[in-house]
């Protein structure tokens, strides 16, 4: 794949224009307000002095408030509840926040981080210190400070995707003073991981930090199956600390090599002849996977310059380039069962397979602070964003002794006419010889993607017991998908093309009762434009209709963006001298403009879902001793409109799936996780882990059962700086699956297994 050359202009003058006047104007009014002097503004908390379970404000900047002040729903995994937990991956940690799901990509969507926010497939809404980061791929924790899980339509605040929330993964980059932190772990399951994190405060306004990992693990309670290995390297530099001018240089690399599991196929019912029910009961850690055969590989690369200036004490101007290289390379198997091989005790090894590679450029431009109008407070960010990426896409020719051709699946998926990449279903053997071979077929297509947006967030105090909160947001998103090669009836160089622009708003009204309490009333609207995530996710754009031809591309030209709404009425507590934070939302989520089938079979915007929820948590100190973090979600999901589909005349009738529940939610799911300091050195801690029945698709099919997971945790502080942790996961051994597919097989989770790691910080 070229390599993104220039850096187009990020705003055009007008805009540059705009935010200078915006800059003068607002400097000025500062000056007009010595009588009234306002206090400096601190618009961004560090993660790293945020500690304990509770966040009291996001290390965000464009939340321009602090979180008790904000209407909407924000969990926050803080450092403290990573180290706790104990949690290596993004998938692991968000295991902690109630409302979210996991799923996974099948067939022709990626294997990589997948979670669903609220309902909502939350893929292409993943951010590295507010940029978008959406290339599909499996994120750890090595390099990361805290995780924010934003619920609820944000595009006025990211950008086009957010349907149901976002999730932003805040950094660890230089800061002031020196400290050298880590830890040394083992465990069941070959589990071996080392971390260490230094950092150097040279003086003079320059320090220097890096973060470094190595791991590796079996899949727990898995023999002979899955396996991973990665290796991470995070440096950053800041010059300028404590200086009206700083700037940050930062690095992050990523590379995994991995055995991936294969996971459970689903019950088949012969007279329907299809997949149907949860998956098969078969023994615990069960692996249909080719040890010869399985691999995925990942790299992920982040460059990042960070520069900020204080214009005046209550006035930052910032810019952030960042470029993003990622690969995602695999080739592993797909228990098949579309052919109802489970019923003859056996089981397809289909192959999926896929080679990605993904190049970014994203540049913010953004002016925030503090300025009064009157008697009104405003805290505002604005600014402008501008994102190319482009993704070339392929995957693996498969060849086999005895057939004639290549592949990307398989040959014929019936073991009862061909065993060969057959095996048995109660007793796979891993070890069985792969015959066949692969080449890798690269950039079969290519998509381009490419972003321009403006803006402006504010906060309005009236008094201490009202605010209002506004947002506004104006994005133009055009993509090009490119077949470079034949595929079908479409000819090499055909090219279909998607220009949207659109605006996204919020609103929201607090009401303080009290200093340390909010209730509020908010309204927020997200847009699902055609490739949101480039083609490097399961969002990807897809050729619509039936044909080949020019009607067809119309078709593409005139879909448009997916429209989704949240309303929510909540309200936010900080009880015991603000040591807990107590929170509780309603909200209902309406998309519409989905894509579906039509009546002559192509794809148009007719489609729509709701979702209807009940949200509460808790999260901080009951006591000096006993800190929680706790949380239950209620989401009542409806398929309002499916669109259309052929019944057994071969007419198309409304889809049978209205009514049913939206695929990937749980109707109910809750999390908990405490602590206490039994003794001056001693923590014990303990949490569980509940999530209701999943379906994997939309016909309500195929699903994955309910389940409690309960984990523990043990730690002694053999100094100051140093202790010992043991954490033991899924302590009853329970067997669940942790992501329902759509349609033949689930992922089962890990089984039990214990870690044991030695910390130092100094």
């Amino acid at each position: 794949m070229s390599f993104i050359k220039t850096r187009k202009k990020i705003v055009s003058s007008a805009i540059v224009s705009s935010l200078s006047v915006m800059a003068s104007t607002a400097a000025l009014a500062a000056q007009d307000e010595q009588a009234t002097q306002l206090p400096k503004i601190q618009a961004e908390a560090s993660a790293e002095e945020q500690q304990g379970l509770k966040v009291d404000r996001s290390a965000n900047t464009k939340f321009v408030a602090p979180l008790l002040d904000t209407p909407k729903s924000v969990s926050v995994i803080s450092k403290q509840l990573i180290e706790d937990t104990n949690v290596t991956t993004l998938s692991d940690a968000l295991r902690t926040v109630p409302g979210i799901t996991l799923g996974a990509g099948e067939g022709g969507n990626p294997n990589g981080d997948r979670p669903f926010i609220r309902g909502y497939n939350s893929e292409s809404s993943m951010y590295v210190d507010g940029v978008r980061n959406a290339t599909s791929q499996n994120r750890e924790m090595f390099a990361v400070e805290q995780v924010e899980v934003t619920k609820g339509s944000a595009s006025a605040m990211g950008g086009a995707g957010t349907s149901g929330g976002s999730i932003n993964m805040i950094s660890k980059v230089a800061k002031k003073g020196d400290s050298l932190e880590g830890s040394v772990q083992g465990g069941t399951d070959q589990y071996a991981r080392i971390t260490l994190d230094g950092n150097k405060d040279f003086g003079n306004g320059i320090a220097a930090r890096v973060a470094v990992m190595g791991h590796t693990n079996e899949k727990a309670g898995q023999a002979n199956g899955a396996e991973y290995n990665r290796f991470g390297i995070a440096p950053s530099i800041t010059f300028g600390l404590d200086t009206p001018t700083r700037a940050t240089l930062s690095y992050y690399y990523l590379k995994s090599d991995d055995t991936p599991d294969s996971g459970v196929p689903y019950h088949y019912d012969t007279a329907k002849k299809a997949t149907v029910g949860k998956p098969i009961e078969v023994k615990q850690g069960i692996y249909y996977g080719l040890q010869d055969r399985d691999f995925q590989k990942q790299e992920n690369q982040i460059g990042t310059i960070k520069i900020e200036h204080d214009i005046t004490d209550d006035l930052t101007i910032s810019n952030v380039a960042v470029y993003n290289k990622s690969k995602n390379d695999y080739l592993w198997t797909q228990p098949d069962d579309s052919k109802g091989n489970v019923v003859n005790g056996e089981v397809w090894r289909r192959i999926n397979s896929r080679i990605t590679d993904t190049d970014s450029f994203t540049d913010q431009l953004s002016l925030r602070g503090k300025f009064k109008t009157g008697t009104l407070e405003h805290r505002f960010n604005v600014g402008a964003e501008y994102n190319k990426q482009e993704s070339d896409r392929g995957n693996y020719l498969t060849s086999y002794p005895g057939y004639t051709g290549t592949t990307t699946g398989g040959f014929n998926s019936d073991c009862k006419i061909n065993d060969a990449w057959c095996t048995s279903l109660t007793n796979p053997n891993p070890f069985d010889r792969w015959l066949g071979s692969r080449t890798a077929d690269k950039a079969t297509t290519t998509v381009e993607t490419e972003s321009q947006s403006v803006y402006l967030l504010d906060n309005i105090e009236i008094n201490k017991q009202w605010l209002i909160d506004l947002g506004l947001r104006w994005d133009k998103f055009d993509t090009d998908l490119t077949y470079n090669k034949a595929s079908g009836d479409i000819k090499a160089g055909t090219k279909y093309s998607s220009s949207n622009d659109f605006f996204n708003y919020q609103a929201g009204v607090t009401y303080k009762p009290v200093e340390n309490g909010s209730i509020y009333l908010s309204f927020a609207t997200s847009t699902n434009p055609v490739g949101v995530d480039a083609g490097d996710g399961s969002e990807g754009i897809s050729v619509p209709g039936r044909n080949n031809n020019d009607e067809q591309a119309r078709a593409m030209n005139n879909l448009k963006p997916e429209e989704v709404k949240t309303y929510e009425l909540g309200t936010k507590w900080d009880l015991f001298n603000n040591r807990l934070n107590l929170t509780a939302a309603i909200f209902r989520t309406e998309k519409t403009n989905t894509r579906a089938t039509d009546t002559d079979g192509y794809t148009r915007n007719i489609g729509e879902t709701r979702v209807d929820g009940i949200e509460i948590g808790a999260t901080g100190n009951i006591t000096d001793k006993w800190a929680v973090s706790a949380g239950y979600t209620y989401l009542d999901s409806e398929i309002v409109d499916g669109g259309f589909s052929k019944d057994s005349n071969g007419n198309y009738v409304p889809s049978s799936t209205n009514g049913n529940q939206v695929q990937n939610v749980a109707k109910n799911s809750a999390t908990l996780w405490t602590t206490y300091k039994v003794l001056p050195k001693l923590t014990l801690g303990g949490g569980a882990t509940y999530m209701d029945k999943v379906f994997g698709d939309a016909a309500n099919s195929k699903w994955v059962p309910s389940y409690v997971r309960y984990d523990a945790m043990a730690r002694y502080d053999v100094t100051s700086d140093v202790n010992v942790q043991l954490n033991v996961n899924n302590l009853s051994d329970k067997r669940y699956f942790s992501k329902a597919y759509a349609s033949h097989y689930a992922t089962e989770a890990e089984g039990r297994s214990a870690v044991l790691a030695l910390n130092f910080k100094f």
